[in-house]
């Protein structure tokens, strides 16, 4: 395993140090991991930069101006922030990111359902050649996941592991999005945050994946076709202490 970002080969460094966004005023580094509330993060620390009024304000989110991204920097100020600053990253249960990533881009965003969806259904989906992309089902995506080399996968679906690299940078704290507020509050407080700046309530359209959608989704999903993906991301099951999947035939009956 890794033990620096210097010793990973340049494509994952590449992705961990974009990932990685910079609080100088704070001395924080986070890396962020889409489906896992990093929007609100973003919000938070356009905030603490003076760049943002309030969380609270309803903006659509530009996932690009105003932050500043780790990989921006000079090899000497990286080192520098990596081995000074406090490293925080949020994760998630994987199978549950995935179904969020799933309903929420080919549910919901064109761009997403032009770039990918045709694409996907073409190649899975006999005499898929008419989709507009917005009809893929779950188990074509999971099979495109198997096919995908996890080094080109779009961000919103490539394992934490690959996105944030935690063997090779040493995070202070890992928070969970299953304990969000608690543990959103707890890094707030850890880098000395002002006490006008708290995480942001869930949005009111926001539909969160619940225990039994999951259960439905995966239930209705060829058993080898997820067996063959818990291998893709093992590292996000076992580093992060989330159980794999109950899929018996037994368990799917209730």
């Amino acid at each position: 395993m890794p033990r620096s970002v210097w010793e990973l080969p340049a494509g994952q460094r590449r992705t961990v140090l974009r990932h990685l966004l910079v609080s100088d005023k704070h001395r924080f580094l986070y890396c962020y991991v889409p489906k896992v509330a990093c929007s609100n993060w973003k919000r938070i620390l356009k905030v603490l930069d003076g760049a943002l009024e309030s969380v609270d304000v309803k903006l659509k989110m530009d996932h690009k101006s105003d932050l500043v991204f780790l990989g921006d920097m000079k090899p000497e100020e990286i080192s520098y922030r990596l081995k000074n600053y406090y490293k925080f990253i949020f994760v998630r249960n994987p199978m549950e990111r995935l179904l969020s990533a799933y309903r929420n881009k080919f549910g919901e965003i064109k761009e997403y359902q032009q770039r990918y969806g045709v694409e996907i259904v073409r190649r899975y989906r006999k005499n898929g050649g008419n989709s507009a992309g917005d009809d893929v089902t779950f188990s074509e995506f999971l099979r495109y996941l198997l096919d995908e080399e996890v080094e080109r996968m779009n961000e919103h679906w490539m394992p934490i592991y690959n996105l944030c690299q935690p063997c090779a940078v040493r995070y202070d704290f890992i928070g969970s999005y299953e304990r969000l507020n608690a543990d959103a509050n707890y890094v707030l407080e850890r880098v000395r945050s002002p006490p006008f700046v708290r995480f942001p309530a869930r949005q009111p359209w926001y539909h969160p994946v619940t225990a039994e959608t999951l259960h439905y989704y995966l239930c209705n999903t060829q058993r080898r076709l997820i067996k063959e993906l818990l291998l893709k991301y093992i590292l996000d099951f076992s580093l992060f202490a989330y159980p794999l999947p109950n899929i018996t035939s037994e368990f799917c009956r209730q």
